[in-house]
Protein backbone atom coordinates (compact mmCIF):
# COMPACT_ATOMS: atom_id res chain seq x y z
CA UNK A 1 0.00 0.00 0.00
CA UNK A 2 1.25 3.45 -0.94
CA UNK A 3 0.10 6.38 1.21
CA UNK A 4 -0.02 9.94 -0.15
CA UNK A 5 -0.79 13.13 1.77
CA UNK A 6 -1.70 16.38 -0.03
CA UNK A 7 -0.92 19.58 1.90
CA UNK A 8 -2.09 23.20 1.52
CA UNK A 9 -2.64 26.02 4.02
CA UNK A 10 -6.00 25.44 5.70
CA UNK A 11 -7.00 22.13 4.10
CA UNK A 12 -10.26 23.52 2.72
CA UNK A 13 -9.49 24.31 -0.95
CA UNK A 14 -6.50 22.84 -2.75
CA UNK A 15 -5.47 19.77 -0.77
CA UNK A 16 -8.99 18.37 -0.24
CA UNK A 17 -9.63 18.90 -3.96
CA UNK A 18 -6.53 16.84 -4.75
CA UNK A 19 -7.64 14.20 -2.25
CA UNK A 20 -11.15 14.02 -3.73
CA UNK A 21 -9.83 13.76 -7.28
CA UNK A 22 -7.34 11.09 -6.21
CA UNK A 23 -10.04 8.99 -4.52
CA UNK A 24 -12.14 8.93 -7.69
CA UNK A 25 -9.24 8.28 -10.06
CA UNK A 26 -7.85 5.54 -7.81
CA UNK A 27 -11.24 3.81 -7.92
CA UNK A 28 -11.53 4.27 -11.72
CA UNK A 29 -8.13 2.66 -12.19
CA UNK A 30 -8.99 -0.26 -9.91
CA UNK A 31 -6.31 0.73 -7.40
CA UNK A 32 -8.51 0.69 -4.27
CA UNK A 33 -6.58 -0.96 -1.46
CA UNK A 34 -3.27 -0.22 -3.17
CA UNK A 35 -3.10 3.56 -2.75
CA UNK A 36 -4.43 5.52 0.25
CA UNK A 37 -4.81 9.30 0.17
CA UNK A 38 -5.47 12.01 2.73
CA UNK A 39 -5.00 15.76 3.02
CA UNK A 40 -3.95 18.26 5.67
CA UNK A 41 -3.15 21.92 6.19
CA UNK A 42 -0.01 23.61 7.43
CA UNK A 43 -2.29 25.74 9.64
CA UNK A 44 -5.12 24.71 11.94
CA UNK A 45 -7.54 27.51 11.05
CA UNK A 46 -10.31 25.22 9.82
CA UNK A 47 -9.80 21.93 11.72
CA UNK A 48 -12.98 19.85 11.46
CA UNK A 49 -14.52 22.01 8.72
CA UNK A 50 -15.73 20.72 5.36
CA UNK A 51 -13.99 21.99 2.23
CA UNK A 52 -14.88 25.47 1.01
CA UNK A 53 -18.42 25.48 -0.50
CA UNK A 54 -17.01 26.78 -3.80
CA UNK A 55 -14.51 23.92 -3.97
CA UNK A 56 -17.29 21.41 -3.24
CA UNK A 57 -19.60 22.95 -5.87
CA UNK A 58 -17.01 23.02 -8.66
CA UNK A 59 -15.72 19.53 -7.84
CA UNK A 60 -19.22 18.04 -7.76
CA UNK A 61 -19.90 19.37 -11.27
CA UNK A 62 -17.05 17.12 -12.45
CA UNK A 63 -18.06 14.11 -10.37
CA UNK A 64 -15.90 14.59 -7.27
CA UNK A 65 -17.82 14.64 -3.98
CA UNK A 66 -15.76 16.42 -1.31
CA UNK A 67 -18.60 16.69 1.23
CA UNK A 68 -17.32 13.95 3.58
CA UNK A 69 -13.81 15.41 3.88
CA UNK A 70 -12.82 17.39 6.98
CA UNK A 71 -9.88 19.71 7.51
CA UNK A 72 -7.02 18.70 9.75
CA UNK A 73 -3.59 20.06 10.54
CA UNK A 74 -0.36 18.48 9.34
CA UNK A 75 1.48 16.74 12.18
CA UNK A 76 5.04 15.43 12.51
CA UNK A 77 3.87 11.75 12.59
CA UNK A 78 2.40 12.28 9.09
CA UNK A 79 5.93 12.31 7.67
CA UNK A 80 6.49 8.80 9.00
CA UNK A 81 3.04 7.44 8.11
CA UNK A 82 2.89 8.60 4.47
CA UNK A 83 5.15 7.55 1.61
CA UNK A 84 4.70 10.90 -0.14
CA UNK A 85 3.79 14.26 1.39
CA UNK A 86 2.98 16.66 -1.43
CA UNK A 87 2.88 20.44 -1.07
CA UNK A 88 0.50 22.53 -3.15
CA UNK A 89 2.98 25.43 -3.31
CA UNK A 90 6.53 26.38 -2.43
CA UNK A 91 5.46 28.09 0.80
CA UNK A 92 3.94 24.84 2.04
CA UNK A 93 7.07 22.98 1.01
CA UNK A 94 9.23 25.35 3.08
CA UNK A 95 7.02 24.84 6.14
CA UNK A 96 7.11 21.07 5.63
CA UNK A 97 10.90 21.11 5.32
CA UNK A 98 11.18 22.87 8.68
CA UNK A 99 8.71 20.51 10.36
CA UNK A 100 9.86 17.23 8.79
CA UNK A 101 12.49 15.13 10.57
CA UNK A 102 15.60 14.84 8.38
CA UNK A 103 15.15 11.10 7.86
CA UNK A 104 11.79 11.64 6.12
CA UNK A 105 12.75 14.60 3.91
CA UNK A 106 13.01 12.46 0.75
CA UNK A 107 9.23 11.89 1.06
CA UNK A 108 8.29 15.55 0.59
CA UNK A 109 7.87 17.27 -2.78
CA UNK A 110 5.77 19.71 -4.75
CA UNK A 111 2.54 18.15 -6.03
CA UNK A 112 2.83 19.78 -9.47
CA UNK A 113 6.04 17.88 -10.24
CA UNK A 114 3.66 15.07 -11.26
CA UNK A 115 1.60 17.19 -13.66
CA UNK A 116 1.73 16.03 -17.26
CA UNK A 117 0.39 19.04 -19.16
CA UNK A 118 0.57 22.07 -16.84
CA UNK A 119 4.09 23.44 -16.46
CA UNK A 120 4.03 25.25 -13.13
CA UNK A 121 5.36 24.64 -9.63
CA UNK A 122 2.41 25.86 -7.55
CA UNK A 123 -1.31 25.26 -7.41
CA UNK A 124 -2.56 28.84 -6.84
CA UNK A 125 -4.75 29.57 -3.83
CA UNK A 126 -8.32 30.25 -5.05
CA UNK A 127 -9.67 31.31 -1.65
CA UNK A 128 -9.94 35.06 -2.29
CA UNK A 129 -11.15 34.74 -5.88
CA UNK A 130 -14.15 33.43 -7.76
CA UNK A 131 -15.22 30.20 -9.41
CA UNK A 132 -12.58 30.45 -12.14
CA UNK A 133 -9.84 29.97 -9.55
CA UNK A 134 -11.52 26.84 -8.22
CA UNK A 135 -11.94 25.53 -11.79
CA UNK A 136 -8.21 26.07 -12.36
CA UNK A 137 -7.34 24.26 -9.11
CA UNK A 138 -9.44 21.33 -10.27
CA UNK A 139 -7.67 21.30 -13.65
CA UNK A 140 -4.26 21.24 -11.93
CA UNK A 141 -5.36 18.55 -9.47
CA UNK A 142 -6.69 16.29 -12.21
CA UNK A 143 -3.45 16.67 -14.15
CA UNK A 144 -1.21 16.18 -11.12
CA UNK A 145 -3.13 13.19 -9.76
CA UNK A 146 -3.14 11.44 -13.16
CA UNK A 147 0.64 11.86 -13.37
CA UNK A 148 1.08 10.78 -9.76
CA UNK A 149 -0.97 7.62 -10.28
CA UNK A 150 1.07 6.81 -13.39
CA UNK A 151 4.19 6.76 -11.19
CA UNK A 152 2.56 4.76 -8.39
CA UNK A 153 0.74 2.11 -10.43
CA UNK A 154 1.82 -1.43 -9.63
CA UNK A 155 3.93 -3.24 -12.23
Amino acid sequence: MKRVLFVCTGNICRSPTAEGVARVLIARRGLDGLIEVDSAGTEGYHVGAAPDPRARKIALKRGYDLSSLRARKLEVPDFQRFDLVLAMDEGHLEIMERLCPQVYRPKIALFMRYARTHRRTDVPDPYYGGDAGFEAVLDYCEDGVEGLLDTLKPE
